[in-house]
């Protein structure tokens, strides 16, 4: 990694943080610092290409509906009073280099993080924040899983960050929640999937002292004690015999 890339206590330049390493935070303060720090990131995972097929078809999809100012089949199947919203900077708000930026004027951070969509309630004005997520399961999809409360957490990231922007934005967002389905006969060449909109009410509440806790970690000497709750640091600590 670039030593640019890393942060510098002593500069006054605001250091760019990305919506996943906030969740990196979250997850693991001491690989967080290891990271942004030292520049020692976790191994990478493999990349999910099909999500991001599903991803780019539902943009494209949505965008349709949005260019003509009407609701989406699947907001009316629901009964969600809304429309894709139009706005110009959303190309950038949904590009993953660019995002919805805000520098955070108490700790010098400037947070990013590129949204799927977003809608405009017809009665409020207000905007909604969708996520889209892809899977392939049995089971129903749902937000009930443990590991599920970093999709609410990236909702709540993206709520915080419009509001930023000085929009008025709605409490309640929405995952477009698409499921391959594994019962049919054959493959066929072709992926069929049931979707499911599933309602989230975001609380943003959390994200300024986690903001704190970032700038505090990021200031300090040394990384935070290892992780026990981590497999990344319990791996290395095996490793090196510690």
């Amino acid at each position: 990694m670039s030593r640019a890339r890393l942060y510098q206590p002593d500069s006054a330049t605001p250091f760019a943080l990305s919506r996943s390493k906030v969740e990196l935070f979250m997850d693991c303060p001491r690989c967080f610092y290891l990271d942004r720090r030292l520049g020692i990131a976790r191994p990478p995972g493999f990349p999910f290409n099909l999500n991001s097929a599903v991803d780019a078809l539902l943009k494209r999809e949505f965008d349709r509906y949005r260019a003509d100012g009407a609701a989406h089949p699947l907001m009316t199947e629901v009964s969600i009073r809304a429309v894709p919203h139009s706005h110009p900077d959303l190309d950038n708000w949904r590009n993953n280099f660019r995002g919805v930026r805000y520098t955070h004027a108490g700790t010098n951070l400037e947070l990013f993080g590129a949204i799927d969509d977003l809608w405009r309630d017809v009665d409020t004005g207000e905007l909604i924040v969708v996520d889209y997520k892809a899977t392939s399961k049995a089971d129903e999809v749902n937000l009930d899983a443990k590991w599920q409360d970093g999709y609410k957490r990236q909702m709540e990231f993206y709520q915080w960050l419009l509001r930023r922007q000085g929009l008025q934005v709605a409490k309640r967002g929405w995952f477009v929640y698409c499921n391959a389905r594994r019962d049919l006969a054959a493959f066929d060449a072709h992926l069929e999937f049931r979707i499911k909109l599933i309602p989230y009410d975001g609380d943003d509440v959390w994200v300024e002292g986690t903001l704190a806790a970032i700038r505090d970690t990021l200031h300090a000497p040394a990384p935070p004690e290892v992780n026990q709750g981590c497999e990344y640091c319990r791996f290395a600590a095996r490793s090196s015999g510690a």
